[in-house]
């Protein structure tokens, strides 16, 4: 290569980097490159480092479960989570991670997560009546009132309806720390040193300091008195490893504990409004979700025996998710190469799953940008590669709280459009990446009472 070619190539990358720097920094969503909506990989080097990005369905597989110990979760999530969620299971690696794992799986099975549902329903029509007290015509930011309502239920189930902790506030400072969590992201890719500062550091941080010190303190009481709730505090206290008997101490238990708020309650609440917003752009699909309501119910109040029985607002649900996925980007880092669709993986290549390109890729999906239930149906799901929809991940590491997540989702959706009809107002705002899926502005609806 001549000289000047190789200048020319050298300030391309170079420009290319900058661009992906900026736009990780404004949204990460705007950063991933357009062939990831049609190609089953795409290898590039980015700020000096290797960048895979997959998108093929059994690519992701063989990435996430084949050679699942041949990655880990690397500084892309350990730096801008780990300030937060100390070693939990979402950010835990090794050994760590899997005898937590281990302890924690009996607390999600689906016969357990069944017994939070009388607390998903009180939520939800406490959050129904809210939108009701609006006075008619007024628009509300559709994200609050979902926030509010999971926090409501993630304090009922987790800390038996805590008084000892402000709701208001610790939604706030979750809110807060995921918005600065960018400049960490960044960080990582440029591979930073831990202690280079960075803007938000220490305000982060701060946003997250006053939940983890009110949920240490009540677990260190709740041991104390050792009396039993039922709650996911009394879970994790009695949790132990089956295979080597080990427990969990108050500061792993804290961990786990705000992990579960922080990503159970982030998580649902998102996927609940874009929801809600497309049923309010969609009357249609949204009438026919509120007449299968009634007719599970017979019209009356919906109980727990009816949620598993909402089939199409299951589905509707899942199209929300698929159009919207409430974690948007997966990230690994190879520890030990292997080869991935003909591209060699070195050690320390990041790899992007970019949940957001599968859910909406042009080999996968009919129309990939249209709001469509009926993809959901039995026949087509099973017609499909299972990880062309995977709204909580894949592999060793899928989210443990999947199963409480639709639970909670199906009967919050239940409940509310049982007694209220939804209108979205102006043009959707773009989805911004804070580590999960945000509106860009507040989704506007007016709410009005149903029939």
């Amino acid at each position: 290569m001549r000289p000047l070619e190789g200048l020319a190539q050298f300030g391309a990358l170079a420009g290319q980097s900058l661009r992906v720097l900026r736009a990780t920094l404004r949204n990460p969503l705007e950063a991933l490159p357009p062939e990831v909506y049609r190609e089953p990989i795409l290898p590039r080097r980015v700020l000096g480092r290797e960048i895979v990005h997959v998108m093929a369905p059994e690519l992701v597989h063989q990435a996430l479960v084949t050679e699942a110990g041949r990655l880990d979760k690397g500084d892309s999530v350990r730096r801008p989570l780990g300030p937060a969620l100390g070693e939990g299971l979402l950010t835990a690696e090794g050994a760590e991670w899997r005898w937590q794992r281990r302890a924690l799986a009996p607390i999600f099975r689906p016969a357990q997560v069944q017994n939070f549902l009388p607390a998903m329903l009180e939520a939800a029509r406490r959050g129904a009546a809210r939108l009701l007290a609006v006075p008619p015509g007024q628009p509300v930011a559709m994200e609050q009132e979902t926030m509010r309502a999971t926090f409501d239920i993630i304090v009922e189930t987790m800390l038996s309806g805590s008084a000892n902790i402000d709701v208001e506030r610790a939604a706030a400072d979750i809110g807060a720390y995921l918005r600065l969590t960018r400049w960490a992201t960044v960080a990582s890719l440029l591979r930073a040193p831990d202690w280079v500062p960075y803007p938000g550091r220490r305000r982060g941080r701060r946003a997250v300091g006053y939940l983890r010190g009110r949920l240490m303190a009540q677990v260190a009481a709740r041991r104390a008195e050792g009396t039993a709730r039922g709650d996911l505090i009394d879970l994790l206290l009695g949790a132990s490893d089956p295979e080597t008997g080990q427990r969990m101490d108050d500061r792993q238990i804290t961990d786990n504990l705000v992990t579960f708020l922080t990503a159970g309650h982030e998580t649902t609440a998102l996927g609940l409004a874009w929801t809600l917003d497309l049923l309010g752009r969609h009357p249609e699909i949204a009438s026919r979700a509120a007449a299968e309501v009634d007719a599970v119910t017979g019209g009356g109040p919906v109980l727990p025996e009816h949620v598993a029985r909402l089939d199409y607002l299951r589905q509707v649900f899942q199209e929300g998710m698929r159009l919207y996925p409430p974690v948007p980007i997966l990230a690994r880092r190879v520890v030990e190469p292997f080869t991935l669709g003909g591209v060699a993986l070195r050690e320390d290549t990041a790899i992007f799953i970019p949940i957001h390109a599968v859910h909406r890729h042009e080999t996968l999906w009919e129309a990939p940008q249209l709001f469509d239930p009926g993809r959901f149906r039995p026949e087509l799901v099973a017609a499909r590669h299972r990880l062309a929809f995977m709204p909580f991940g894949a592999g060793p590491r899928l989210c443990i709280g999947g199963g409480f997540a639709m639970l909670e989702a199906v009967a919050i959706l239940a409940v509310l459009l049982r007694e209220i009809r939804f209108t979205s107002a102006g043009t959707p705002p773009a989805p911004r990446v804070d580590i999960t899926l945000r509106p860009s502005a507040p989704l506007w609806m007016t709410v009005a009472p149903r029939g």
